[in-house]
């Protein structure tokens, strides 16, 4: 590996231990600096900013993720019925498991970041998705909406809102909810099967009926 790459990794590795365990807000650049064991100029450098360190960090999992659901997303649209929530939300299992390819425990570490940029309010996010990864994301609402043809665009809106809440709480509890199932219920529970757990739960709220008043 060379000497830029080595840094850059080195910059990417610290500020995801960093971001994931502390949030992006609360993580200073001197502290990445002093974790990769660089001078500021380095990051810099690499990333001009911390904004585009996030993103990096982020982009990392997302160009692993995104193609798998953009073809899974694509599959799905291509066939002529439509597809209920439970189908449409369990395409995502098999590739979030995937990013645990990216580096051990990628799974939780993307969604733990992600959470992060959920709590801490990072704008510059969502500019970052809709720039990178509009597209996919287009896929994923219009089958939602092709699940849930009663429901206005506004009210599908909210309902993904509050299941983005309901999945960033989710792992940020992950490994108390794992020893929980352990000393409570007698279950191992892994990332996988939390994931599953939440699915229907996830499809079902999605999907209820418009409150009539």
């Amino acid at each position: 590996m060379s000497a830029k790459l080595n840094t850059q990794q080195k910059i990417l590795d610290a500020a995801e231990q960093l971001f994931a365990g502390s949030g992006f807000a609360d993580t200073s650049l001197r502290q990445i600096t002093s974790e990769a064991e660089v001078n500021l100029a380095a990051v810099n450098y690499h990333f001009g900013s911390k904004k585009e360190l996030i993103q990096s960090v982020l982009q990392r999992y997302l160009s692993v993720l995104m193609p798998r659901l953009d073809q899974e997303f694509s599959r799905l649209l291509a066939q002529t019925k439509a597809h209920d929530l439970t189908t449409v939300l369990t395409v995502f299992v098999k590739p979030l498991l995937e990013l645990n390819t990216v580096k051990p425990q990628g799974t939780r570490i993307f969604l733990q970041l992600l959470g992060r940029g959920y709590t801490d309010v990072q704008g510059h996010l969502r500019w970052f998705f809709n720039h990178h990864h509009g597209r996919v994301l287009d896929k994923f609402v219009l089958l939602v909406q092709q699940a849930c043809p009663q429901l206005p665009a506004s009210e599908i809106f909210w309902r993904l809102h509050f299941s983005l809440g309901t999945i960033v709480f989710t792992m940020a509890s992950n490994q108390a909810l794992q020893e929980i199932a352990a000393a409570d219920f007698n279950e191992n529970v892994e990332i996988e099967g939390v994931i599953q757990r939440l699915i229907p739960y996830l499809a079902a709220g999605i999907a209820s009926p418009l409150n009539p008043n």
